[in-house]
C-alpha cells in the first residue's frame, strides 16, 4: 500500500487524482475524478493514543488473582483485608503453614466458618474462596480440625461404583458448602502411570490408569460439586501422572515418560462440558514445547489446551511461588510469561515463600506489561471475563 499511497498523492499532486487513485485501492468502479483533499493522508489518519485507566486497570488484574494468607481471623488493618476491599478476586485456604507448619486458616467449622463470612463482608463483589479438597491425605478439612475423614480418589477408583462415588463427593461437597468455600481445585484427572509418583500415586491422588475410570468418577463428582454450587478444577494439565517428582520442590521434566494418552480425561471432560476450569501444571514436556513449562507455555495452553482440545473456559495456574517456576524465572518473567501464554487465574499460595506484598508486587508488574504493550487491555479483559465464570453468585 506505500506504493500506491505515493503514487496517489504524486498523481494528486498534478490534479490527476481520479480513476488512478481509487484502482490503487482496488475500487475500479468510479470514473468521475475526485476532490483534491487538502489535509495530507497522514494527518487524518492519526488519532490520539487512548489515555489508561491505570486504577481501572489494576482492579481487573486484581480480580484474576487467588492468595494465600496467615491467620485464623482477619480485622479491617490486615493485608488480605485491604487487598479484598480492593478487588482481589479469591483467596485459597489451608489448614497448615508450609514454611512454619503451624496451623493456618483452619482450626474448627465455625472458626473457618467466621474467618470466610469476614473475608466476603469485605469483598466489594463476589470474592472465589477456594480450597484443595481432594480427598484423603489432599484435604484442608480433615478430622484435625472437626471435619469427617475422607477417602482417597485412589480408594474411590478402586470401588468405581457411581453411588459411593456421588456419596464421597456430597460428604465434601457439604464440609465446603457449610462453611462457604465456592471453588475446590479437584478432581485430579491425572492417569495413574507411575506407581513411585510422589505427587500423585504414592498420595493417591488419582483414580485409576484407566482413562475410562477416570472421567466416570471425575464427571460423577464434578456434578455433585455444582449442584452445590462449587466450581472445581481439572488437573494437571497435561497430565501429571508419570512424573518421578514433586513441582513444589524443584523442576519436574515429564519429557520422556509422558504419553500422549494422559489427555484424553482432559479432552473427554471438556468435550462433554464438564470442565469449569483447566489447571495447568508447572511441569516441563518438551513433547509439547523444548523450551518452557507448560504453566508459561504458549504452545501447551493456546495451541494445545485452547486450541486442539476446544478449551473456552478458565485457565488457571498451580502455585505462581513453587520453586520449581520462581528458581528460574522470578516473579515478574514467570507472571509475564503466564500471561502471554493465555493463563486466566492466577494462584499465589503464600506457602513456599510468604509475601504479604504479593498483590501489590503484581499488579505493577502486570501493569508495567501493559504499558510496554507487552500485553494489551483486551487481553485482561477477555482473561476478567472467563474467570468471572468462576465467581460466585452474591
Amino acid at each position: 500500500m506505500s506504493d500506491r499511497l505515493t503514487r496517489r498523492q504524486l498523481l494528486a499532486g498534478a490534479g490527476l487524482a481520479a480513476a488512478a487513485g481509487l484502482a490503487g485501492c482496488g475500487s475500479g468502479k468510479s470514473t468521475t475524478p475526485q476532490v483534491r483533499q487538502t489535509t495530507p493522508p497522514s494527518s487524518q489518519s492519526a488519532s490520539p493514543k487512548p489515555t489508561l485507566n491505570e486504577a481501572a486497570l489494576r482492579k481487573k488484574i486484581a480480580s484474576l488473582l487467588v492468595v494465600g494468607f496467615r491467620g485464623q481471623s482477619v480485622n479491617s488493618n490486615d493485608w488480605i483485608v485491604k487487598a479484598i476491599k480492593d478487588g482481589l478476586g479469591g483467596i485459597i485456604l489451608f489448614d497448615r503453614d508450609q514454611l512454619t507448619g503451624n496451623k493456618r486458616n483452619i482450626t474448627s467449622p465455625s472458626q473457618v466458618k467466621k474467618l470466610i463470612t469476614s473475608l466476603r463482608n469485605a469483598a466489594p463483589g463476589p470474592l472465589i474462596v477456594s480450597i484443595d479438597q481432594e480427598g484423603g491425605l489432599i484435604s484442608r478439612l480433615n478430622p484435625s480440625n472437626g471435619f469427617p475423614a475422607t477417602k482417597s480418589e485412589a480408594q474411590i477408583g478402586a470401588i468405581n461404583q457411581t453411588a459411593q462415588t456421588v456419596a464421597w463427593a456430597q460428604g465434601m461437597v457439604e464440609s465446603m458448602k457449610s462453611i462457604g468455600v465456592t471453588m475446590n481445585f479437584a478432581p485430579v484427572v491425572d492417569l495413574n502411570i507411575n506407581k513411585n509418583n510422589p505427587a500423585i500415586a504414592k498420595l493417591g491422588r488419582s483414580f485409576s490408569a484407566n482413562p475410562d475410570v477416570v472421567v466416570s468418577n471425575a464427571t460423577t463428582e464434578i456434578k455433585v460439586h455444582r449442584a452445590g454450587g462449587i466450581k472445581t478444577s481439572i488437573k494437571h494439565f497435561p497430565g501429571f501422572g508419570s512424573a518421578t517428582g514433586n513441582t513444589d520442590f524443584g523442576v519436574v521434566d515429564v519429557s520422556k515418560s509422558w504419553r500422549r494418552s494422559e489427555l484424553e480425561p482432559f479432552q473427554r471432560l471438556i468435550k462433554t462440558g464438564m470442565a469449569d476450569s483447566v489447571l495447568v501444571a508447572h511441569l516441563l514436556n518438551t513433547q509439547i514445547d523444548p523450551s518452557r513449562p507448560m504453566s508459561l507455555s504458549k504452545k501447551a495452553i493456546t495451541d494445545l489446551l485452547r486450541g486442539q482440545l476446544g478449551f473456552k473456559g478458565p485457565v488457571v495456574s498451580d502455585d505462581m511461588q513453587a520453586t520449581g517456576i520462581t528458581k528460574k524465572y522470578g516473579h515478574d518473567e514467570a507472571l509475564s510469561l503466564a500471561l502471554q501464554a493465555g493463563m486466566d487465574l492466577l494462584v499465589y499460595a503464600n506457602q513456599q515463600q510468604y509475601d504479604a506484598g504479593i498483590v501489590e508486587k503484581t499488579l505493577d508488574a502486570a501493569v508495567k506489561l501493559v504499558k510496554n504493550g507487552t500485553l494489551t487491555e483486551a487481553q485482561i479483559d477477555a482473561a476478567v471475563a472467563r474467570v468471572d465464570t468462576l465467581r460466585p453468585k452474591k
